[in-house]
């Protein structure tokens, strides 16, 4: 469950941005948009606790994040929380297996190498594994970013502009995929857009204006 109330963020004193309530949960994922220049990102960074906001609450699984001192807000991050960024930002050293598992490192959890060759074999990118990212194709790169993004059991899963450069066909095939992901994980779902063609997946939908 997630409840994001008057939240606020001020860039300057001329870039302010005063967001609507969000309420959501793991059967009814969201999905925010809105022109360019209304804060999407912004909001994201905001619900994954990126970003603190000026004022109002932020409640992820009962907790207010807006409490927590940077130690521990790292740390509920960490553990409650993955995010699909728009780009991958992989480490370039490491095989795919060990990039889905960096946030069991960064966590000090352990490697958990079952469960991330579960989430593969989910993902259907099992036979990459021990590939570099450099190796993998864009639709690929962007299912190992959904692997390591659950590998932690996140209670909130979001996704930054996951359709922004894809055709129809694989737009739809992303947005099934992160539906599904959730599901199975029992997370709750947000995807930030400004891609029309994903409306008529979200009943839940934000619309964000300036």
């Amino acid at each position: 469950m997630l409840r994001a109330l008057h939240l606020q963020f001020a860039y300057n004193t001329e870039t302010v941005f005063n967001y609507p309530d969000i309420t959501c949960n793991k059967d009814s994922p969201v999905l925010i948009t809105g022109k360019s220049g209304t804060g999407k990102t912004t909001l994201l960074h905001l619900l994954g606790c990126l970003l603190r906001p000026a004022g109002g609450q932020l409640i992820i699984d009962g907790t207010d994040t807006t409490l927590l001192r940077d130690k521990k807000l790292d740390k509920f991050r960490g553990r409650h929380i993955g995010i699909v960024y728009q780009s991958s930002h992989f480490m370039s050293a490491l095989n795919v297996i060990d990039n889905i598992l960096l946030p069991r490192f960064f966590t000090r959890a352990t490697a958990d190498t079952g469960r991330a060759v579960l989430l593969a074999e989910r993902l259907q990118i099992e036979h990459l594994l021990h590939k570099r990212p450099s190796e993998l194709s864009n639709g690929e790169q962007q299912r190992v970013s959904i692997a390591r993004a659950l590998i932690n059991n996140p209670q909130l899963l979001l996704a930054d502009e996951p359709t922004s450069s894809l055709d129809d066909d694989n737009a739809t095939r992303v947005v099934q995929l992160l539906q599904e992901q959730a599901m199975i994980s029992q997370a709750t779902l947000i995807v930030v857009s400004h891609d029309a063609r994903l409306k008529h997946h979200f009943s839940n939908q934000v619309y964000l204006a300036r």
